[in-house]
């Protein structure tokens, strides 16, 4: 078998595993969370803040749901890790950006952190401070999920299927994730440029 095989076979174990009933909680989320007027902060490092990036554009332009990534912000972020560390970078900036009940905050990350193994300790500062003030927390992270799983309001942990491929799994189906989320009818208010397309002339 050939290492590419390998890795789908994984790809597609993972589809069949994975929580669809998390991702329904998770639409119906970001919905209410639309309705009330909050916003959704995407909170991810390496990868993950290319993911924040990207479902930042996706959700504002297809699902109308006002959204931002620390990430995004070069300036500030490195200012605020400069300054008063990298533990707090992402609490410090939602806390700058009034982060309240109304909003979401939505986690990309491959352990979901740990306070204790001192692993993401940003991430985990993050979902505390959202549910000291009542946000909701929602995330795809990987492993057993971590803090972001256990906190959580709606998560989906992407099941491990090979401990070596855990992080390639984990990055892939995040992407999978939000993109089913966007074009779920539940969010889907703009049609894709392409899939407008495809759709052919009215009739």
């Amino acid at each position: 078998m050939t290492f590419s095989h390998g890795f789908l076979e994984g790809v597609a174990s993972i589809a069949r595993q994975i929580d669809e009933a998390a991702i329904e909680r998770m639409a119906t989320e970001i919905g209410r969370i639309r309705e009330r007027g909050g916003r959704l902060f995407f909170l991810g490092v390496g990868g993950g803040a290319g993911h924040a990036s990207h479902a930042v554009n996706d959700f504002r332009k297809i699902a109308g749901v006002e959204c931002y990534a620390p990430t995004d912000n070069v300036s500030e972020l490195t200012a605020r890790i400069n300054d008063e560390g990298w533990d707090t970078s992402f609490s410090a900036w939602l806390e700058g950006s009034h982060l309240d009940a109304r909003d979401g905050v939505f986690v990309f990350s491959v352990g979901g952190g740990s306070r204790d193994r001192q692993v993401s300790v940003n991430i985990v500062n993050a979902v505390d401070l959202a549910r000291s003030v009542g946000a909701s927390v929602l995330g795809v992270v990987g492993r057993d999920g971590g803090h972001t799983a256990r906190h959580g309001d709606a998560v989906v942990v992407v099941p491990t299927v090979d401990a070596k491929l855990a992080t390639a799994h984990t990055e892939a189906f995040q992407a999978i994730v939000w993109h089913l989320l966007v074009s779920h009818p539940m969010l889907a208010v703009k049609p894709t440029k392409w899939g407008s397309l495809d759709a052919g002339p009215s009739r």
